[in-house]
């Protein structure tokens, strides 16, 4: 197929019918952008010669270097299946470090090809993309790539390749119905819990069937198998492909078998008995060879040097103009999902906003079609790209122009560059003399967006809705029939703006266009103002923002970054502001010492960062600092063996108590009084108030159901906020179980009777309110509501006077205190605090009895010249907060304390030649093996390890030069990990003092974390820096 024209995709694009938006989806190198290059050579824009060497969607020049792709591209191609189709085509990244970019290219799609690589199988991140898939409610289909190397490389046989494929597919298959289990038996849930309120009690003999509900569901559409036409075998790099239709096709001419028949046994148990000319079933019992091996793989095997297969752009293309959905058959499931954001539903959205839900699914391009666009992602493009598609399309309207008038434009333009060239000349000596002006910027910004309803115009005005509009606030506010030309600077979190520029997304290059209708994917300019990352733009108020994006990597890396001087801070200002609004995931922040901190998702993000920094953004040297590594800090139970693992005896018990009776003398003053039993008691410099805080290790079970749980807790602290408030919040059935189902989870967890009630008690999480920390309510005779009271919902007004003065100065005091801890000040997790004593003097001090006026905590009411003296320490709640703050860090450094390393998982393919070198790399950055397996039909090992994120830079390179690039790493974090060693121990044993010696100066890896933390934190230090300094004498010379 030829090059295809502007026009003609154009007047493709008003056929919503025939559009398929579709992204390519895999792990990290198994073809995606070499099967994009295939695509892209058949609509003539590059050769098909160079597909799978021009990397043409890799566009940034360290994408071709590293030979990954780092970013989502999109291009617009023409296929001709009987109608003519229009593939808005997404190429995503397979690298573990984008992954948000593959969320950015997920949510503007209707469907996905998946590859597999015919080798490997399905990897890591080939889960991750399905599950990413599945949660935007789009349709896969499977593409099995790199067929050849089963031929060429591991020297397979025909059957045994067969055998290979069919275990792949059942691995997709597999991870496809896990997420589809999972969903039925959610749905299942809340069918029981509406049965149980509408008051359908079970019977008491009913057995819990977990089964229940799975057999009813049809699930056949969900898998990938060949005999449904949605999976393609194919080499990419060799430019051929094949499906099960295109051999029935063949066969059923030759052979008078109907086409039919052989689509559904051509995959399968199947055989073809030559004698009686019948295909039959039982090909694995009889010892015979199956029909796909017979017919299809013998044929590829016998003849690949000279293999004649239909194209692998027909076959591809194909399969997705029939499997894939078009923008007309949006799902009203997914349409409700994205419009109803967090804990609303979708019933409790205002009427205008619900009828939206037509406009949606119509995907109209009629005038009065409501406009809705979501942008997913801004991506920085170099201004002269932007001008020279503004000057492709004037040079393509003078060829349409009269000849006459043609000459006169392009008199008229040598004229105005003749006029401009001049005056720049008499400006020359003028420019010298002035002061340095600021550089114009050479980046613009463009939207990656898509149209789901109306026809948008260049120049219209729009909406821009941010991720807290309300629409019911909205249409209260403004009048009826308000426009986006009108003023709305009144409501919070909308405004408005005009989409400058609207381009069609070619790849490397941009298309300008005047109007796109419903359903197609675009590029718009002039954003940059008003969206920072991603946004939702409407005509109309009522539209609702649409859910936030879902990001698999979680950003950990952190570096601190500074111009290397100090007279263009400036620019490394806005360089990496323009950073932050360009990459998805990436976050930019200002820390309290004044350091601007880069926070990235590994250490490629982090090189693509830094890199496009420099020479983008802030075009300015820059020294980046080495990275900061996240720790957390904990406390643990008593330890009840030593360092040499000899049992603790009673007379080692008794010195610890006497080192925390040493340590609480060394501590205590008049304010403050540590008992052995680890009860921290703080009384405020004025005398008015006393806190009695004791420190107690989390389960670790119930750390991890905190941490899993954040978003749910925020959700919880909002739903709280709202009934303090007194408002009132309609929340959707789905959050209410969610919190039920946490409160559940803890009291089957926090079971014994040191935490007996304790999940009634509990009285904020933290840090930042939603952290996996707790602060336990044990005030004897203080009954305060619970935080779970949005599931009882009982009295609000009663509930409201329960709380006592200064409540919520004990939370900050506690906040503040798990947001930065005692050791290096980390945050901490995992710890329980409970506050058991608070006492509150209700009377001044005796000198001040005179004035008449109490003292009392809540002090509005006292006269000034009372209030000064007696709060000569700051306002009272002030001070509590302080004293809890410290009561809680001085409750923390009773217990044992231990420090808490961010930890990655790490899987790698390796071959049995290398296998000792990557243990030998693990090993020396304090990883752990957790197993290995070798994968069938191979000979590579798959090692899955765990290692600390301080010990992963340079990991991936180590292990490349060592093992001569025959082993490569993905990374992912995984978890926290108590560290076993204690940073502050010492030996205290006989056995301790003859295996470490007196100054037990080994390497203890706790205290090198800490140390090296507190070091760059500016923090003191405890360390020798020179012991037993002499000179050294030469016996020889004394002689």
């Amino acid at each position: 197929m030829g090059h295809t024209s502007l026009e003609k995709i154009i007047s493709l694009q008003r056929n919503p019918a025939n559009i398929r938006n579709l992204c390519i989806l895999a792990h990290v190198d198994h073809g995606k952008t070499t099967l994009a290059d295939c695509l892209v050579a058949s609509n003539g824009i590059i050769s098909s010669r160079l597909a799978g060497k021009l990397r043409y969607l890799d566009s940034r020049e360290d994408e071709q270097i590293r030979g990954i792709t780092m970013k989502s591209s999109a291009i617009s191609l023409h296929y001709s299946h009987g109608n003519e189709y229009l593939l808005n085509l997404i190429d995503s990244p397979g690298h573990v470090d984008f992954s948000s970019e593959v969320s950015t290219a997920v949510r503007l799609c209707d469907g996905a090809v998946v590859v597999v690589d015919a080798v490997e199988g399905v990897c890591p991140q080939t889960q991750v993309v399905l599950r990413q898939a599945w949660l935007e409610n789009i349709r896969p289909v499977l593409v099995i790539n790199k067929i050849d190397r089963l031929v060429v490389e591991l020297k397979l046989t025909s059957q045994e390749a067969y055998t290979h494929l069919k275990k792949i597919l059942e691995q997709v298959n597999a991870v496809t119905g896990t997420l589809f289990t999972s969903k039925v038996l959610e749905e299942r849930a809340e069918k029981e819990e509406e049965k149980e309120k509408e008051g359908e009690k079970p019977s008491g003999d009913q057995v819990y069937d977990w089964s229940a509900g799975l057999e009813e569901v049809d699930d056949s559409h969900l898998y990938f198998s060949p005999d449904q036409g949605n999976v393609v075998f194919a080499s990419a790099i060799d430019g051929w492909g094949f499906s099960i239709r295109q051999f029935a096709h063949i066969y059923s001419e030759r052979m008078g078998i109907k086409k039919e028949v052989l689509l559904k046994t051509l995959w399968g148990d199947f055989y073809l008995n030559m004698k009686a000319k019948r295909i039959m079933k039982g090909a694995q019992a009889k010892g015979k060879k199956p029909l796909f091996v017979q017919l299809v793989l013998d044929n590829i095997w016998s003849l690949y040097d000279a293999v004649v297969i239909r194209r692998l752009v027909s076959v591809s293309l194909a399969m997705v103009c029939e499997k894939l959905p078009s923008p007309l058959e949006m799902a009203a499931e997914r349409v409700e999902k994205l419009m109803s954001v967090g804990a609303r539903r979708f019933d409790s959205l205002p009427e205008q906003t619900q009828h939206l839900k037509t406009a949606f699914l119509q995907c109209s391009s009629e005038e009065k079609a409501p406009v809705i666009v979501f942008v997913s992602k801004m991506f920085a493009v170099d201004l002269c790209v932007c001008v020279c598609s503004c000057r492709g399309a004037q040079t393509h309207k003078l060829k349409t122009c009269p000849p006459t008038l043609s000459r006169l434009i392009n008199m008229q333009r040598t004229r105005t560059d003749l006029v401009s060239l001049s005056a720049n000349m008499e400006n020359l000596t003028l420019k010298d003399s002035k002061p340095e002006e600021e550089e114009e910027p050479k980046e613009t910004f463009v939207a990656f967006a898509r149209v789901y309803s109306g026809v948008v115009r260049r120049g219209q005005r729009v909406f821009v809705l941010g991720p807290k509009y309300d629409p019911a606030q909205g249409l209260s506010t403004l009048p009826e029939g308000c426009s986006a030309s009108d003023d709305v600077s009144e409501i919070p979190h909308l405004s408005c703006c005009s989409m400058e520029n609207l381009y069609l997304l070619m790849g490397r290059e941009l298309e300008e266009l005047q109007e796109v209708p419903a359903g197609n994917v675009l590029g718009i300019g002039g954003l940059e103002e008003y969206v920072l990352k991603s946004a939702t733009l409407s005509t109309a108020p009522a539209c609702p923002p649409f859910t936030p994006l879902n990001f698999e990597a979680t950003p950990i890396v952190r570096v601190a970054i500074e111009p290397k001087h100090p007279s263009e801070m400036p620019k490394l200002v806005r360089g990496m502001r323009l950073l932050n609004q360009a990459d998805p995931c990436a976050e930019v922040l200002i820390q309290e010492t004044g350091e601007h901190v880069l926070v990235t998702a590994g250490e490629v993000h982090l090189q693509r960062c830094l890199d496009d920094l420099r020479d983008r953004f802030a075009k300015i040297e820059i020294s980046a600092s080495e990275p900061i590594i996240p720790f957390r800090e904990t406390v643990v139970r008593p330890p009840k063996v030593d360092m040499v693992n000899e049992e603790l005896g009673k007379q080692q018990k008794v010195a610890i108590i006497h080192q925390v009776k040493e340590a609480s003398q060394g501590r205590s003053s008049d304010t403050l009084h540590l008992d052995s039993s680890g009860l921290v008691t703080l009384t405020t410099p004025n005398r008015l108030a006393t806190v009695g805080i004791r420190a107690i290790p989390l389960p670790q079970e119930v750390t991890r159901l905190l941490e899993s749980s954040s978003e749910v807790i925020r959700t919880l602290e909002q739903v709280n906020m709202s009934l303090r408030e007194g408002k009132s919040l309609d929340i959707s059935v789905r959050t209410l179980e969610a919190i039920s189902d946490l409160k559940a989870q803890l009291e089957s967890l926090l079971q014994g009777r040191k935490w007996r009630n304790a999940v009634e008690r509990i009285w904020a999480f933290g840090p930042r309110r939603y952290g996996p920390n707790i602060l336990l309510n044990s005030v004897e005779g203080y009954q305060r509501p619970s935080v779970w009271q949005c599931l009882s919902r009982g009295d609000k007004a009663s509930e409201a006077t329960a709380l006592r003065d200064f409540d919520n100065s004990i939370i900050s005091g506690f906040q503040l205190a798990a947001l930065s801890g005692p050791m290096c000040e980390e945050p901490l997790m995992g710890v329980c605090f409970s506050v058991e004593r608070w006492d509150v003097q209700s009377t001044a001090p005796p000198q001040h009895q005179d004035s008449g006026t109490a003292a009392g905590p809540s002090h509005a009411g006292r006269r000034p010249e009372v209030a000064a003296s007696s709060d000569c320490y700051g306002p009272v709640s002030g001070q509590l907060i302080a004293a809890v703050k410290e009561a809680c860090r001085h409750a923390f450094q009773a217990q044992p304390q231990r420090l808490m390393a961010a930890m990655y998982t790490c899987e790698i393919m390796a071959t049995a030649d290398v296998l000792g070198r990557v243990y030998g790399v693990l090993g020396k950055r304090e990883g752990r093996v957790l197993h290995e397996e070798m994968k069938e039909g191979t000979d590579m090992f798959i090692i899955k390890a765990v290692l600390p994120v301080a010990e992963s830079f340079g990991f991936a390179d180590e292990i490349r030069k060592r093992t001569s690039g025959l082993a490569s790493p993905q990374l992912v974090f995984s978890h926290w990990e108590v560290i076993s060693s204690d940073p502050y121990w010492v030996p205290t044993t006989e056995e301790e003092y003859l295996h470490f010696g007196e100054k037990a100066d080994s390497e203890n890896q706790a205290l090198k974390y800490m140390n090296a933390v507190r070091r760059r934190k500016g923090l003191y230090v405890e360390e020798k820096i020179v012991e037993h300094a002499e000179k050294q004498r030469t016996l020889g010379k004394n002689k």
